[in-house]
C-alpha cells in the first residue's frame, strides 16, 4: 500500500519537475463488446454496446494509477467509485479527482466520503467542442490502450484477466515511449 506499482512513472513524474507520487486523478470508462464466453456482462444503454466497461484512473502525466473492469449495465456514479477507492488505496498521495458529467451525484458523494475533491467537467455543446485541458488526458491514454490489438475487444472470460491484460497493454505503450 502507498508504494506505486508502477515505478517507472515515479521516475517520468520526477523528470517533469513533478512529485514521485501523483496528487490528482483523472478517471474515466470505456465500453468495450465482449467475447460470448465471458462472465459479468451487461448492456450500456447510452453506447448500445453489450459487454464490459473499464474504468481508469491516471494521474495529470496520463500514468495508469487503477483499473476496474464490470458489466457494461452499471452506471459510471455507481462503478467510479471502486476505481477511484483503488487509486486512493494504492496512491494515498492523492488529493482529488477530475471526471466527467457521467460521475455527478453518487460518485461525487462517495470521493467526498473518502475526504478528496472532485471536479466534474461540464457537458460540452456539440457547437462550443473544444479540447478540455485535464480530460484530455484520460482519453489519451484510452487511446494508446487501444493500439493494443487485444485491448480492441475484451476476449478475456474473467473481470481480473481484462484488467490485467489492460495493465499489460499500459505497459507496453510504456516501453514503446522509453526507446
Amino acid at each position: 500500500m502507498g508504494q506505486n506499482p508502477f515505478g517507472i512513472g515515479s521516475k517520468k513524474r520526477l523528470a517533469n519537475n513533478k512529485q514521485a507520487m501523483p496528487t490528482y486523478a483523472i478517471i474515466d470508462s470505456q465500453s468495450v463488446k465482449t467475447a460470448a464466453v465471458a462472465q459479468d456482462k451487461g448492456f450500456d444503454g447510452g453506447k448500445k454496446i453489450k459487454g464490459r466497461k473499464r474504468h481508469i484512473a491516471v494521474d495529470t502525466m496520463g500514468n495508469l494509477l487503477a483499473v476496474v473492469v464490470h458489466a457494461a449495465n452499471i452506471h459510471d456514479t455507481k462503478a467510479g467509485i471502486f476505481v477511484a477507492q483503488k487509486a486512493f488505496e494504492t496512491y494515498p498521495s492523492l488529493k482529488g479527482f477530475c471526471a466527467d458529467a457521467g460521475y455527478c451525484d453518487t460518485f461525487k458523494q462517495e470521493v467526498e466520503n473518502l475526504g478528496l475533491s472532485v471536479d466534474i467537467s461540464k457537458k460540452i455543446k456539440d457547437s462550443d467542442w473544444h479540447i478540455l485541458p485535464k480530460r484530455w488526458i484520460v482519453e489519451r491514454t484510452f487511446a494508446w490502450l487501444g493500439w493494443s490489438r487485444r485491448l480492441a475487444k475484451d476476449f478475456e472470460q474473467t473481470i481480473l484477466s481484462a484488467e490485467n491484460f489492460v495493465k499489460l497493454g499500459y505497459i507496453l505503450q510504456i516501453l514503446k515511449f522509453i526507446k
